[in-house]
């Protein structure tokens, strides 16, 4: 179930990077890469959904 989630999570962290380097967007960039790293070293499902979901949002909340 872990590895799943992970594998998920890591996606939508790569759609984000893309998305963030041809939009030129920083914020999204950053949450992308953050996603993808979070989703290799974060082996708990609880932690590794609540930073997610952080993660997710954050390009939502700040505009670089």
């Amino acid at each position: 179930m872990d590895l799943m989630f992970s594998l998920i999570f890591g996606t939508i962290g790569s759609a984000y990077f893309v998305y963030g380097r041809k939009q030129r967007n920083a914020a999204a960039l950053f949450s992308g890469v953050g996603l993808v790293m979070l989703s290799m070293l974060v082996s708990q499902l609880a932690w590794l959904m609540l930073g997610s979901l952080a993660f997710m949002v954050l390009p939502l909340l700040v505009s670089i």
